[in-house]
């Protein structure tokens, strides 16, 4: 757990998703302001904000922890994605784009929860 959260790959690619769910829902009728925006906004940065704060935390376990709920938080924006495409919010290719995005950071933080699992 030596490595600062800002050089872990899992961290940027999870960081970058957000930037990107930032910029699309910008484009998402203002009536789902406090809807499917503000949903879809906070289930995406609580991936990289998990990261961190298992990151920066005592032991492996608790690490573990604060990784699974990433990986919950990451499963919602998926949905929120889908959903937003089915609305009509997202248009096909842009969904291809962020589910690619998507499927990247999921398998990262899967590799990071495994490699961390060894040590418990």
């Amino acid at each position: 757990m030596g490595t600062h959260w800002r050089e872990l790959n899992v961290w940027k690619k999870t960081h970058e998703l957000v930037l990107e769910i930032y910029r699309v829902t910008a484009k998402f009728p203002r009536t789902e302001i406090y809807g499917l925006i503000n949903q879809l906004k906070r289930a995406a940065y609580s991936v990289p904000a998990n990261i961190v704060e298992g990151q920066s935390r005592q032991t492996t376990r608790e690490y573990l922890q604060f990784l699974y709920n990433a990986r919950g938080s990451l499963e919602e924006v998926r949905y929120f994605l889908l959903l937003s495409m089915e609305l009509g919010y997202l248009n096909s290719e842009a969904h291809i784009t962020l589910e690619e995005k998507y499927e990247s950071a999921s398998k990262m933080l899967n590799a990071l929860i495994n490699s961390l699992k060894r040590f418990l």
